[in-house]
């Protein structure tokens, strides 16, 4: 099964991405697989923080955990309503979900 994500870039473009929910994929890595400019540069370990986005709908996501919240303590443009993508599993609640990505460091 897909899901809806609605991704708005750094110029403001906004993609509409058919997320697949049986890939054990996470948002970084959905960003990458649409040639997205986000780096991942520590693999998805809540490290650098160069998947940041902002969340801009109410849509129920996992808690935030202790390393994503360091790193975000440590990072910059940092919002309310920041997540690491690299930290956000691809699942059917995600379904609608609308980010924007944070600008790069």
């Amino acid at each position: 099964m897909d899901v809806l994500i609605k991704i708005k870039d750094r110029e403001g473009v906004i993609h509409d991405l058919q997320a697949p929910t049986d890939m054990a994929m996470n948002i970084m890595e959905l960003c990458k697989a649409y040639e997205l400019p986000v780096e991942g540069t520590c693999g998805g370990m809540a490290m650098c923080a160069s998947c940041q986005c902002y969340v801009l709908n109410d849509v129920i996501l996992p808690e935030m955990g202790d390393d994503e919240e360091a790193m975000l303590s440590e990072a910059f443009y940092v919002k309310s309503n920041s997540r690491l993508g690299c930290q956000i599993p691809i699942t059917e609640s995600l379904d609608g979900l609308e980010l924007e990505l944070a600008p790069e460091n």
